[in-house]
């Protein structure tokens, strides 16, 4: 018998447990292999919450005792919760199973105070974006990011380069006049990278340019505020490092240090030469091996990305947002 929908079997949505590893590293392992493979299986464990009721939830989808999709909420804020991860097992695809997984993360972000989610999907992705759309989710905005080289002498080389005409600095009341009057603020719907979750975004605040553990940095060019970005957090990623010999493949685990930037935006391509080269001296002084700058996927932000000397990533990510305020 062909199933068309959940209501022809039995499905059931419950927590997701450490005890579940193998059975999600099953169904997901052999998703996305001309993409390096599905993330989940590498992280499930770290990934998952370790105890109920830290603002994060993991559910499995289950069909008579047979793991058939999973998906994570997590709240960011007070009001916003973010959805991520969700896979379906190829044999329970288009029957309404990442619906129900949606229904019932909704329904645990609004018992929380959430009036919004928020979902990112790889540009790539067409299948998750007829789930999210289906599931209610609307497109907000896309984005990209930049690669500045970390470089301790960046910013005196442009310094020289300018002769002066584009200033850093540290002010973070500069920076937030600058985002709040942005065209990069517009096109965002208000976005950045949130510090509290890797591969998430959320409204960018005034207090996180003013945290402790943050760098801001206010462009000022000849004609006032230029540009302005934040480093949201550092973390360390694992990378594999393979190499053939004569007794055959060594693989081994190495581990690279990177520097994130919540957001950059600019009005020009001199202010984002200033504001590239600031970053590449922060992730410098970070002993950073890496850089991602979040920025507004428009023809000029990502065009002016190699033009100011910058590496830029291949493709843009999407957000998609559903207004939890209602039934």
């Amino acid at each position: 018998m062909v199933l068309d929908s959940v209501s022809d079997f039995g499905l059931e949505i419950r927590r997701a447990t450490h005890d579940d590893y193998a059975a999600v590293a099953d169904f997901t392992g052999d998703i996305w292999p001309d993409r390096g493979g599905d993330y989940i299986p590498r992280v499930y464990h770290e990934w998952l919450e370790d105890e109920p009721g830290q603002g994060k939830k993991t559910f499995l989808a289950e069909v008579d005792g047979e793991p058939a999709g999973i998906v994570q909420g997590v709240m960011l804020t007070d009001d916003e919760a973010w959805f991520q991860s969700l896979r379906v097992a190829a044999d329970y695809r288009r029957r309404g199973v990442s619906r129900r997984l949606n229904e019932a993360t909704f329904e645990w972000a609004r018992e929380r105070g959430a009036t919004v989610g928020r979902v990112m999907i790889f540009s790539w992705n067409a299948a998750s974006f007829g789930a999210a759309r289906t599931s209610g989710f609307e497109p907000l905005t896309e984005f990209r990011f930049a690669h500045p080289d970390p470089d301790p002498d960046a910013a005196a080389d442009l310094e020289a380069a300018v002769d002066d005409a584009y200033r850093v600095s540290s002010d973070p009341t500069a920076a937030w006049r600058y985002w709040t009057h942005s065209d990069a603020r517009e096109h965002l719907d208000g976005l950045a990278m949130a510090p509290e979750e890797s591969w998430a975004v959320r409204e960018l605040t005034r207090a996180d340019l003013e945290a402790d553990e943050t760098a801001v940095f206010a462009v000022e060019g000849p004609d006032g505020l230029a540009g302005m970005a934040y480093r949201s957090r550092t973390y360390e990623r694992e990378v594999d490092d393979s190499s053939d010999d004569e007794t055959g493949t060594e693989s081994e685990t190495e581990t690279e240090t990177w520097a994130e930037y919540g957001v950059g935006a600019w009005e020009s391509v001199d202010a984002a030469r200033a504001l590239f080269a600031a970053i590449a001296r922060d992730a410098a002084d970070l002993g950073a091996d890496e850089t991602r700058v979040l920025i507004p996927e428009t023809p000029r932000h990502v065009t002016d990305v190699p033009y100011a000397g910058a590496d830029i990533s291949e493709e843009p990510d999407f957000v998609l947002g559903i207004d939890l305020t209602g039934e």
